[in-house]
């Protein structure tokens, strides 16, 4: 028997659609993080400010094979959120960049909203939707 790939098993638009909703994530942290301070909104500003938590991202989603599970809190999410804080905040760091307590905090608290919240309303409307088939 001839196994198929997870990425197949998966639905790759399902797997392209997480991987994108992670990284716009990100990048939408970088920009609000920006624009708070105003450190301005231009494209090459927000991707410098957010490579160092997309690395992070990217690297949780090799190591745990989100491509899985793409959509699942625990433990995809969790672990792509934890993966882009703590290695997007080492890495910025090495980079130079700033890492205030506050920085950090605000850092775990944003992108954990962002990137476990759009997971939390994918559950919700699977959920939702099942009911109401089922009715």
């Amino acid at each position: 028997m001839i196994e198929t790939s997870p990425w197949l098993r998966a639905g790759l638009p399902l797997v392209a659609g997480s991987l994108v909703l992670d990284l716009a994530a990100i990048v939408i942290f970088a920009a609000a993080g920006r624009n708070t301070h105003e450190h301005g909104l231009g494209a090459v500003g927000i991707l410098t400010t957010a490579a160092p938590f997309l690395i992070g991202a990217l690297i949780g989603w090799a190591a745990l094979r989100a491509w899985r599970r793409p959509t699942a809190l625990w433990p995809t999410g969790v672990a792509v959120w934890l993966a882009a804080v703590v290695l997007g905040l080492a890495l910025r760091g090495l980079a130079g960049g700033g890492l205030a307590l506050s920085f950090q905090i605000v850092t775990l608290l944003v992108l954990g909203v962002l990137l476990l919240g759009w997971r939390a309303l994918a559950a919700l409307f699977i959920k939702l939707r099942f009911r109401r088939r089922v009715e």
